[in-house]
């Protein structure tokens, strides 16, 4: 049999529920993988005892949940009783909460055996994972890079083998950049999919959960399952009939797909976008025209976008809560953002979220005509660590764009999208593009992906694997 660390998530799922695979030998093997891999960064915390603990009890239960017995890590932003959360941030190094958020409980509901915390930026502010709190989140494919962020320790551990599959969160890129940045499936659900982390938490409206995978179809079925959360524990069914994965194994009617390297920071930024990106997208332009889709250059120009986001991400950020002892500790990007949204009116609050709202309607109708949008998933290639200005916050938002231009206004406009690699630069390293889908789309672009996925063939594995 294959390393289990090998195995799908949907086979190593079908082998714990059907009993031929223990949860107890599946947690040891990931616990002596993220043991081999520490100097990966992705893990913030390592709970071992405690999901040996949990994997012995699910061992012995009768219980079959849809995720029985996996390997499963939280996002340092996900509170969970007893185990330290940090939040990517020294202002919260102290924190452990007493109770777990709903995510937490859900996921142990579908028999999760939680392993600790993947590493995350401060607060997840960042599209780059170099928290003060522990070690930057690496590349395995060159760990002189960082991996993106802020789920930069999620599509690590999920690339490298020290996680099946991973979930994310995403309020302006931060599941689809880090899978892109290290070569693996990122999707953003549309606003208002998922009954958890919906993107109507809050009043801007961006971050949603959402799966990081190393196939489509793994990332489909662990959509599935979070479709079937609840807040609080709920009936174990399997995903079936009529499901996300059911979508993509069917072959997608002819679409029309629209191509565009358009940004919407291209009228405020330097936006220069690769070699190795811009042929990534013909690649798989090419592909999708030969499957039979009419592919054609997308009509969009977006105006008014960056001065409208810079408000929007600074009034997110107001919301932290933040003490004034707490600003000497927290990096200068988060300090800034925290007090230049404190410092905007309710007017002015109220008004930008009213453009962001206006530019939704914009952007869903410019994609209307289209089953999907194509486009880069990344301007550049992986960023080295240190890379990002960590004194100047202008700058250092300055450099997130450039880097990354095509994420931040698919959380404005509630679109899903998903990020997938097509192939690989001359460094061998993996490079991705990114399919924009309508509202509730997210079965036609998982579909096409599958077809580029297809085309691309079985990639191969980074050093560290």
């Amino acid at each position: 049999m294959s390393e289990l660390h090998e195995l799908s998530l949907v086979e190593l799922t079908r082998m714990l529920r059907a009993g031929d695979l223990d949860p107890l030998e599946a947690t040891r093997h990931y616990l002596s993988r993220i043991a081999a891999h520490a100097e990966l960064g992705a893990f913030a915390e390592v709970t071992g005892e405690a999901a040996l603990e949990r994997a012995e009890r699910l061992s012995r239960t009768g219980s079959r949940g849809p995720l029985f017995g996996v390997p499963h890590a939280d996002k340092d932003l996900v509170a969970r009783a007893g185990v330290p959360t940090r939040y990517g941030s020294l202002a919260r190094a102290d924190h452990t909460p007493a109770v777990s958020d709903p995510l937490a409980l859900a996921l142990d509901a579908a028999g999760v055996v939680n392993v600790g915390k993947t590493a995350t930026s401060e607060f997840g502010l960042t599209g780059y994972t170099e928290p003060r709190t522990g070690s930057p989140a690496r590349d395995p494919w060159n760990t002189a890079n960082g991996a993106g962020g802020s789920s930069g320790g999620a599509a690590v551990a999920v690339a490298a083998g020290l996680l099946p599959a991973a979930v994310g969160s995403d309020g302006g890129g931060s599941i689809r950049i880090p899978a892109a940045t290290v070569g693996v499936v990122g999707l953003k659900p549309s606003r208002g999919r998922l009954p958890i982390g919906s993107g109507l938490d809050s009043p801007d409206q961006l971050a949603v959960t959402g799966p990081l995978a190393r196939s489509v179809a793994d990332a489909a079925y662990l959509f599935d399952v979070l479709a079937q959360l609840a807040p609080y524990p709920y009936a174990t069914a399997a995903p079936g009939t009529g499901s996300l994965l059911d979508a993509v194994r069917r072959m997608p009617q002819p679409a029309r797909i629209g191509v565009t390297t358009v940004s919407p920071w291209d009228d405020d930024e330097d936006i220069r976008l690769d070699h190795d990106a811009r042929e990534a997208l013909e690649r798989a332009a090419s592909w999708l025209a030969g499957d039979g889709h009419d592919v054609e250059d997308a009509l969009w120009r977006p105006h008014g976008y960056p001065d409208m986001f810079r408000r929007l991400w600074r009034v997110s950020a107001a919301r932290i809560p933040l003490s004034d002892a707490d600003r000497d500790l927290v990096e200068p990007l988060t300090a800034w953002l925290v007090q230049e949204g404190r410092a905007l009116s309710g007017i002015e609050a109220l008004e930008t979220l009213s453009a962001a709202r206006a530019f939704e309607r914009q952007t869903v109708a410019a994609f209307a005509p289209y089953d999907a949008v194509l486009m880069p998933a990344l301007a550049q290639t992986p960023r080295p660590i240190g890379w990002y200005d960590g004194h100047d916050p202008l700058r250092t938002f300055a450099l997130q764009v450039e880097y990354a231009p095509y994420s931040s206004f698919v959380n404005v406009a509630g679109l899903p999208a998903v990020t997938l690699p097509v192939g690989v630069a001359a460094s061998g390293h993996p490079v991705s593009v990114q399919l924009v889908g309508r509202p509730g789309g997210e079965a036609t672009i998982l579909s096409l992906a599958t077809q580029l996925e297809d085309h691309r063939g079985t990639p191969a594995h980074p050093p560290a694997w």
